[in-house]
């Protein structure tokens, strides 16, 4: 018994922030972005837009392309570093959104990897005789935690939600392998500083700027491309694929030095690799789920092509999945 990824939807928002946009804004250019990220522009969330809202849009997408009702699902999950509350579950609230009354519903916190492991847990659940159906969500308005007066970073993040259907398969297609893996030895490097246990919010906190993202650039690079790469090879090794045999290559959008950095080391063609990191910036946990529905809707994956989904985030966590569609 299999599982397989039936329905894929996405949500951006309307508003576009384009790299001219952000030249009356900080001191860049949109040379210097373009060069340095690949981004050109991003989408963000409008002020009364939450985590939740860009969910629910790319949820109602995916369960229409699967023919699945949202009474029919067992289980929701959100995967996000950006909900709507610390409690009650950014999932919860998509549930009642959605009119999705039998589904058990939770968030999972696991950065850009996110939807990898959102992934990884469905399939956990539905290899259980119990579920059937899981909706796994990546969703982000990552614009609400970006310091505008931080050049270095503001440039990097947009906001987006996707989402895909997951369900039970008696065929060989569907999850062949993963690889999770972490070193929270390294969560200095890229981090919120202020809002939870560790320091409340304050007066202080608000002042020194701490509720926004903060991260060492340099270092952060370093560690992502290793980690990619690692989780690329541990993933394919567990299913016995060698890197050349893969179809795509789907890496988080997190910038393009990356993801070039990533395809060289293990020695893929460029026209393997997919790339949309233009239009939409970092998304962090939506990121893939956004890749994979443009490219079902542009017809470049088709059935019984082998893809490899790789991506890495804060913590430092890193995950790669290879899928038979």
């Amino acid at each position: 018994m299999g599982v397989r990824i039936k329905g894929l939807g996405f949500y951006v928002p309307g508003k576009r922030l384009t790299n001219f946009d952000l030249e009356k804004m900080v001191d860049t250019s949109d040379e210097w972005i373009r060069t340095r990220t690949g981004i050109q522009e991003r989408r963000i969330a409008s002020n009364d837009e939450a985590t939740s809202d860009l969910a629910y849009q790319a949820a109602v997408q995916a369960l229409q392309r699967a023919q699945v009702k949202p009474e029919e699902l067992d289980m929701i999950i959100v995967t996000t570093a950006t909900p709507d509350y610390l409690f009650p579950a950014t999932a919860c609230i998509v549930q009642s959104k959605l009119n999705a009354q039998n589904a058990a519903c939770f968030d999972v916190e696991a950065a850009c990897p996110g939807f990898i492991y959102g992934l990884e847990i469905a399939r956990g659940f539905l290899e259980l005789p119990r579920y059937r159906k899981v909706l796994v969500i990546g969703a982000e308005t990552l614009s609400r935690l970006v310091d505008w007066e931080d050049r270095n970073t503001c440039v990097l993040f947009g906001d987006g939600a996707g989402a895909a259907v997951l369900e039970k398969d008696n065929t060989d297609h569907g999850i062949i392998s993963s690889y999770l893996k972490g070193n929270g030895a390294l969560g200095q490097l890229l981090i919120l500083p202020a809002g939870g246990s560790r320091r409340p919010a304050t007066q202080d906190t608000v002042q020194q700027r701490e509720h926004y993202i903060k991260m060492q650039g340099r270092e952060v690079f370093k560690y992502a491309v290793t980690g990619m790469q690692e989780a690329a090879l541990k993933t394919l090794e567990r299913a016995h694929i060698k890197p050349e045999d893969i179809t795509w290559l789907v890496p988080h959008q997190a910038n393009i030095r990356i993801i070039e950095a990533t395809r060289e080391r293990l020695g893929i063609p460029e026209h393997k690799v997919y790339v949309n990191i233009a239009k939409y910036g970092n998304t962090s946990a939506a990121s893939i789920p956004i890749a994979l529905t443009e490219m079902v809707e542009e017809g470049k994956i088709k059935e019984g092509d082998l893809v490899l989904l790789v991506s890495f985030g804060a913590g430092f966590i890193y995950g790669g999945m290879l899928i038979k569609w």
